[in-house]
Order: C-alpha cells, then structure tokens, then sequence
C-alpha cells in the first residue's frame, strides 16, 4: 500500500557483521608520488567553499583540495576492518563531497566466472547483478580483462532505471598485475576527474586484494589452528571430490552442520578463551563419533560439519542425534551442558549442486535453530522435513542467502522468484498457498507492513461478495489482492523502510512496483496471467491521477478499482510503530472523502456499509 509519498516508519537498522580480516599494507611511495602528481586543481563539493572553481556542477559549484581529499580516504583504511565498510565510506566521501552519481563495485568470482556487481546509488539503495566472463561486448568485462579503464558516455549499459544516466568511468581493480574485479563512478565530470578517481581505485585494489590474500592463506591450510579439523577449503574442496564420486558410484552422501548456540554471548560474558574450549569440545566430540569415511571439518566461525559418504538422511539424523546427547552430558564450567542446532542435507535428493547443497543444510540447521530444544534435545532438521512455502523456512533461507550472498552471487528474491515460477502447481488451494507464502515473503521487506497482503486480500473479498460478483470472479479477486504488491520485490530496503519522506527520485522509483510486478512476477507464470490488471492498476485513481498509467474512471479494470479501496483501508486501520491504526469510523470519513476521486464513490458507498461488521485485520 502507497498513499503518499511520506513515509514516517522507522526503520531498522542494519549493521554487518565485520570481518577480521587484516587491513591492507599499501605502497606509500607509488601513493605519494600520485597524489604529487596532481596539478593543485580542485574538485565541486556543496561541503566547502573558498577554493578556484575548476571543475563545474552540472547544478551546482563545489570545491575541495584533492591532497584533502584523499587524505580522507587513507584515513578510512585504518577506521575500518573490512573491504565493504571500506568502500562503502569511500561511497559515502565521493557522492557527498565529488557529487559522484553513483559508484559499483564488482568482484570477479572464479566458480561462476562472473563478476558480482553492486552498485550504490546516491540515495545508498543497493543493486546487484552477474556479468560473465563471455559477455565480450560489455565495458565491465573489458576493462577487467584489459587491466584498462574504460570510460562510458551513458549508464545505460547497467540496464537499471533506477540510477542517474551519466557518464561512467569503469576501472579494473588490480596491483601489479593481478586482477580482481573492477570499480565503477558515475559522473558527468568524469573526464576532468579521472586522475582522482584512479586513486580511490588504487587504494580500493590494494585492500580488496589484501583481504583476499589473508582469505586465501586461511583456506590454503588443510588443518584448522584451533581444532585440528579439516580447514573450511579443505572441507569444500573434500565435499567436491565425494560429490563426483557419488555421482560415479550412484551413491547417496549427506551434509550434517552443527552450528554452537550462544557462542558470542559466551565469547562476550566469558571471554574468547571459553568459546575456544566450547568450539573444541564440539569438534572432539564429532569427530569422535564419526565413523572412518566421513570427513569433519571447521565449517565457520561456531559451525562444524561432517561430510558423509553413502550416508542417507535417516542415518546421519541417527548421527546428528548420538553427538547431540554426547555434548548434552559435557558439562563445561560457568556454561553447562552445550546446546547445538542441527542442519541435514542430502545428495542428489535435494540437489546435485555443491553451493546448494551446503545452503540447503544451513537452512535446515536455521530452523532447528528456530525450533530450539525440546525434551532436552537438540531439534535435528533436514531438507525434507519441510515445505519450502513455509514461513519458518522462507525466513531461513532469507538469512543464509543473506549472508552468502557476496560469496554465491544468489539474491533471496532472485531465488524466491525462481522457486515460485518453478513451482509445479497441483490445486487452486496449493497456488493459493504458495502464493500467499511468496506475498508475506516480500511484506516482510518493509517490516511496517507485514501481513498487509492476506488483509487486503479478505478485506477484497468481502466488497467483491457485496457487490455480487460471482464466485469464480471472487476467487480471482482474492488471489490477485494478495499479489497486488508483489512488485515491491524489485523495491529498494532502504526506500521501503525510509523514515523521511521520499525524495523525487526515490518516489518515482516506488511508483514503479506495479509494473515490476506484472514483468518480473505475473508475466513468466501463464496461470496467473489474469491477474495482471489488478497487480498493475491497483493504484490508479477514478480520477486519472493514479499510476502506473493515469487511466481513469471506468477504464480502470473493476477487479483494480476493488482492490484499490481494499488496499486503503487496511492501510487505514492497521497500526504502524508511529501511529495506532485509525478507528473503523475514521477511516470511513477518509474514503468518503476520496470518492469519486481517488477511488470509485459505488465501491466505497457498499465498502462503508459492511465495513462494521468485518474484522480489523
């Protein structure tokens, strides 16, 4: 539901979890001898004022000292501990100080063969997107596989209507040769800036490859330092290697995680040399469990995971279960006994793919971490004990692809749509489920509205039965309120949850939700081709100022314009963390209000007349 373009929710702050990775030692030298290099010319920034104005604004006049400039930048290195803090400050310098329309980054990953790129608009909204290696014609691949930069007159070529179409400077990021993605600056003034936007790649190239270097050391030791286990590379590189064996022999292999529960409240209360010895334990305890065949190996932080060769889900459940209650009876001083959660995953019943695989049994180790312990055990969840619609299991596999999202290059709407176009539909009862799970999935991107589509859905239903449409009609009404914001899954987090009013860019990017919906969504699935006029037209207005179209009055489809006044009052009603929802007799007033302008004065009349009797939802 979009009624205006304020919004006053507040959001919810994201932090992300830094890494420890070490932070880049750069060649002061090749450094200095750049920044010496650069004529005294300045740069337009809104933030300071009393230099020569060299460089102009397409709008505006802003100056700053390059030196100044990029000492800002060197100082970000030592503040922050991870590339993606790093860059995301250097996003934040150049299009709050240079004006930067927008910046990408994009990482070259060697499974995929691809470059993983992100781009940050100005407004901070983030998106993503695969290029390939085999993509010839594209910039991004040619400057990466160049080592040269490759400057761009139009944005076009990122195929996203949501940035600024300005010229583009695409820069490889690379040190002595080695190549590992590349960096993107939108600015019409790139060509004038060229040389300060080759420093912040530099320095970029250095941390990023720096990073990379302490990763790679890490996963090139096949033993863990702390319990001797297979190293998380060691580990993937084994699972491999037992995957083509499998598919040679015919044979069945499973994927056990054990994830610690608690362990960073441990490390905070206790310190970290208790989580070490609770971390140790757990392993000593599974890999004295294990039979000879199987691999353990450090999955990650509190994660410890057995490979298990010819092993079927039952039998590494009665695994999972004989380490649950061996660790049950390890008593360890100020902690007591340790809990763990449990994921199983199985091949090729779930899946012949390795990455799928392991996030297949994270999901199932989520929720037996949602689950919690019962009778005292551990809840041991695998890939086939639940339905992928559930909410529980959506919420799961929302969070791995979360958080593997810059290693896998997977999105969680990406693969939610993909899941639902795939979905082999085997009732009208079974698409009205699976529909509902994949609308509560995408409600809950704005926190504020959760549930909004099943109650615009009844709250449909009820006017459509009170205008005496006929059953079938009724149902196709239903399904299509559910999905009316569907298209909010192409939608920013960060203008879905903004607490402030939208700017002119960004409401004109909401605005677009109805559409997405019906390209990205209705569209590529036939069964549900009938519901577009409702997903599309929902936020037309009787009087022709409404979009995606500006169609008016009658032209609106019927099933639209019932939606539309459904849609309202349950926005109405409903409570929001700024307000309580309006009373039933408020929210009567408004729509009266609205009749025969925004919404059609027959819908409302019949909507306020059994409006008292319905529940508030």
């Amino acid at each position: 539901m979009v009624l205006g373009k304020n919004k006053t929710e507040k959001p919810v702050k994201k932090t992300e979890k830094k890494s420890s990775a070490a932070k880049p030692v750069t060649n002061p030298v090749d450094i200095v001898a750049q920044i010496n290099a650069i004529s005294p010319k300045m740069t337009t920034n809104k933030l300071y004022g009393g230099y020569n104005n060299s460089f102009l604004n397409s709008k505006k006049k802003f100056n700053i000292d390059y030196i100044d400039f990029i000492k800002k930048i060197c100082s970000l290195i030592e503040k922050q501990s991870s590339f993606q803090d790093f860059y995301n400050e250097v996003h934040d310098l150049l299009t709050n100080v240079i004006n930067t329309s927008y910046t990408g980054i994009g990482l070259y990953n060697n499974k995929s063969n691809s470059i993983h790129l992100k781009v940050l608009s100005k407004s901070g909204a983030t998106y993503t997107s695969r290029i390939f290696k085999n993509d010839t014609e594209s910039g991004i691949i040619k400057a990466f596989e160049e080592n040269k930069k490759v400057i761009l007159s139009s944005s076009e070529f990122l195929n996203n209507p949501y940035i600024d179409n300005t010229s583009v400077g695409i820069f490889p990021l690379s040190h002595n040769g080695e190549k590992c993605g590349v960096f993107l600056a939108g600015d019409e003034q790139i060509n004038s800036r060229l040389d300060i936007y080759e420093i912040v790649n530099k320095l970029l190239s250095l941390y990023v490859l720096n990073e990379q270097l302490v990763e790679n050391k890490n996963l090139s030791s096949d033993i863990d330092a702390l319990t001797g286990l297979a190293s998380h590379g060691a580990f993937q590189e084994k699972l491999a290697d037992e995957i083509k064996k499998a598919s040679t022999m015919k044979t069945e292999l499973s994927v056990v995680i054990f994830d610690i529960n608690s362990i960073s409240q441990i490390n905070r209360e206790l310190g970290h040399a208790k989580g070490d010895e609770i971390i140790r334990t757990v392993a000593d305890k599974i890999a004295q469990s294990s039979s000879d065949k199987s691999l353990i190996g450090r999955y990650g932080g509190d994660e410890i995971a057995a490979i298990m060769p010819n092993t079927s889900v039952e039998e590494a459940k009665y695994f999972a279960e004989y380490v649950a209650y061996s660790l049950s009876c390890c008593l360890i001083d100020n902690v007591g006994p340790i809990r763990v959660s449990i994921g199983i995953s199985s091949y090729p019943e779930n899946t012949q793919d390795q990455e799928k695989l392991l996030i297949m049994a994270e999901q199932a180790m989520y929720i037996s971490q949602s689950k919690g312990y019962q009778h005292g055990m551990a809840t041991i969840v695998s890939s086939q004990d639940f339905d992928f619609w559930d909410d529980m299991a959506l919420s799961s596999f929302a969070s791995v692809l979360t958080k593997r999202h810059a290693q896998v290059g997977i999105s969680f709407e990406e693969e939610l749509v993909k899941k639902f176009h795939n979905e082999e539909i085997i009732s009208q009862h079974h698409l009205l489920d699976v529909v509902t799970s994949l609308a509560s999935a995408i409600d809950a991107k704005d926190t504020y509205t959760k549930g909004h589509s099943t109650g615009v859905a009844r709250y449909s239903e009820a006017l459509a039965r009170a205008y005496g449409l006929e059953e079938k009609e009724i149902e196709r009404i239903k399904l299509g309120a559910v999905l009316h914001d569907v298209g909010k899954i192409g939608i920013p987090e960060q203008i879905l949850r903004k607490p402030t009013s939208l700017s002119d860019e960004e409401w004109q990017i909401m605005k677009q939700h109805p559409t997405i919906g019906v390209e990205k969504v209705i569209k590529p699935n036939r069964q549900l081709h009938d519901l577009i006029p409702m997903v599309k037209y929902h936020h037309e207005r009787y009087d022709g100022k409404g979009y995606p179209e500006g169609i008016k009055g009658t032209d609106i489809p019927l099933a639209a314009r019932i939606v539309s006044v459904a849609d309202a009052y349950h926005a109405l009603v409903s409570d929001r963390p700024y307000r309580k929802g309006m009373s039933i007799e408020q929210a009567c007033d408004i729509l009266q209000e609205g009749a025969g302008t925004q919404w059609d004065k027959e819908l409302v009349r019949i909507f306020v007349s059994i409006a008292y009797s319905l529940p508030v939802l």
